[in-house]
């Protein structure tokens, strides 16, 4: 009993932490441009120049 006493917090602890890095990551503009990257890399800048 004890021991669940101990992990149920600190589970609790843990998940609190990924949603605030989720949060904070959505904030900080992460995931605004998902489709741009995808096609970057299909772009062949060498014959542009």
């Amino acid at each position: 009993m004890t021991g669940l006493a101990i992990l149920i917090p600190i589970a609790l602890g843990m998940g609190l932490l990924g949603l605030a890095a989720f949060f904070w990551s959505m904030k900080d503009g992460q995931y605004d441009d998902m489709d741009g990257a995808a096609n970057r890399i299909l772009i062949d800048e060498e014959d542009e120049v």
